[in-house]
């Protein structure tokens, strides 16, 4: 019961449910005024977001995080089509359920790929963009450590079997001494206690395309050339320059992409910069908003 208080005080929203397909995705859907579309990665979920809705939906924006289908609170099937075109196709029916435009993009790890695959489909709703620690174009960069969850087997005993991803995240893809605190903690794990509630965290992990055999290679490859659409559309990047994963070289592309954008680096945040570095950048992204309406 602890547990669940200290839950519900991190993350007090009722959330929304939507079909797609045979699946039901859950999203939260906060405040009123200019779409605030926040896209989560793999092994997080809407949790990731909880700070940045709860301040940014009081101060008069919409704010929309959706869980993937097999994260967070959305359903979790076990024989589904883990591929990032899914998963763009799932966003598409949220946002066009939702009728949502002149969308500000919020997008972190997974979320960058599937965020601006779903841009690039649909330029005209998209408004500005916001970065945090992410890709959305082909890349042969890869941790040894996250390579090796790709192993038949290995995989899938390390992430189901021993939640080996998203357990050692609370530690490696923040900075913070000892962790993230364990009621953070436990927020970030709590839709993942057993092998089947893993299944997404093994699939993103198996889903990183890194030959042009892989089924969502091409879709990666078809998100990158479509980039330049967004050339001159506001963007902020706020990156945490002790990401493990998503390293400076990252930020690079996202530089030599975008030349316009604002960027901010965070010396001392990891992957999970929000986590630390939120007191910094919630103000960037009130100005970013602000500065262009």
């Amino acid at each position: 019961m602890k547990d669940d208080h200290e839950f519900r005080r991190l993350y007090p929203f009722q959330g929304n449910t939507l079909p797609v397909g045979q699946e039901t995705m859950h999203y939260l859907d906060e405040g009123a005024g200019e779409p605030i579309l926040m896209l989560h990665g793999n092994p997080t979920w809407s949790f990731l977001y909880r700070n940045l809705v709860r301040d940014l939906s009081a101060e008069g924006f919409r704010c929309v995080a959706p869980d993937h289908i097999g994260c967070g609170f959305s359903s979790k099937p076990q024989v589904y089509r883990y591929q990032l075109g899914q998963h763009i196709e799932n966003l598409e029916a949220l946002v066009e359920t939702l009728d949502l435009r002149g969308i500000t993009l919020v997008l972190h790890d997974w979320g960058g790929a599937i965020g601006m695959g779903f841009a690039t489909r649909h330029a005209d709703r998209i408004k500005r963009i916001v970065v945090l620690n992410t890709a959305a174009f082909l890349s042969q960069r890869i941790p040894r450590r996250i390579n090796l969850c790709r192993l038949p087997l290995f995989g899938a005993l390390a992430i189901r079997g021993l939640n080996g991803f998203a357990g050692p995240a609370t530690r490696m893809a923040t900075t913070r001494r000892g962790g993230l605190p364990r009621e953070v903690a436990r927020g970030y794990l709590r839709p993942y206690g057993n092998w089947h509630d893993r299944v997404a965290t093994l699939r993103f992990v198996q889903d990183i395309p890194m030959t042009p055999r892989h089924p969502s290679y091409a879709v990666m490859a078809g998100i990158e050339e479509k980039l330049g659409l967004f050339g001159e559309t506001p963007m902020l990047i706020c990156w945490g320059g002790k990401d493990f994963c998503f390293d400076d070289e990252f930020l690079r592309r996202w530089r030599m992409e975008f030349p316009r954008a604002q960027v901010h680096r965070f010396a001392d945040a990891g992957h999970y910069v929000l986590e630390d570095a939120y007191e910094p950048i919630l103000p960037l992204v009130r100005a970013f908003l602000g500065e262009n309406n």
